[in-house]
């Protein structure tokens, strides 16, 4: 899949509070796009859309209440482009268990955490997907399982029958890191979601 011609004029924000958000910008720079660092409630201002990386869920947490963070990552992600990977996922699910604990819920879908137990840490799969291109490479790295999705939820990719990669209107989820691989067909339909909004006169 290749990008759009305007791809070159998005800016994309990172959420760099902590986890692997400069493997995220690296990837998004080698594919011409601006990065900007979000640590701040104000830099949510100027960006098409937002990555939320892995990391810890529950750190994340802590850190976005201490930053004042919490409210308005939740308002951009429940209109505005923004893709969740790993602990992103988690945090932008409706429910999460393993065990419960707060999220933006912006996601219809239920997430276990740490789903697949510590002898599954770190894991390199390659799988079919719905994204155009053959079989996607796929690293887990203590993965959570998306257990339960909504009916407006489009499962884009599968890991022994659980969605790994799903979409819902402006949010685009992934239990795995796209941003470890050398495929960046899941990056690019990103920008892609963000050009046809663009496109449809949504900003």
């Amino acid at each position: 899949m290749s990008s759009s011609s305007n791809a070159p004029q998005l800016t994309i924000g990172v959420l760099a509070l902590q986890g692997d958000y400069a493997s995220h910008a690296r990837v998004l720079e080698e594919i011409g796009v601006r990065v900007k660092m979000v640590r701040k409630a104000q830099e949510l201002t100027g960006i098409d859309g937002l990555i939320i990386p892995g990391g810890e869920s529950t750190t994340f947490l802590k850190l976005l209440a201490r930053e004042g963070l919490f409210e308005p990552l939740r308002s951009f992600a429940a209109s505005r482009p923004t893709f969740g990977t790993c602990a992103g996922c988690i945090l932008l699910a409706k429910h999460v268990s393993g065990p419960e604990q707060e999220s933006l819920g912006v996601l219809d879908a239920s997430v276990e955490r740490n789903a697949y137990g510590r002898q599954i840490d770190s894991e390199i799969l390659t799988d079919e997907t719905r994204l155009p291109g053959g079989p996607l490479e796929m690293v887990f790295i203590r993965a959570p399982r998306i257990s339960q999705v909504g009916a407006e939820v489009e499962v884009l990719a599968t890991r022994d029958g659980s969605p790994i990669l799903v979409r819902e209107k402006n949010v685009l989820a992934a239990t795995f890191h796209p941003e470890l691989s050398e495929d960046r067909r899941v990056h690019r339909y990103f920008l892609q979601m963000i050009q046809e909004r663009r496109d449809s006169g949504n900003s």
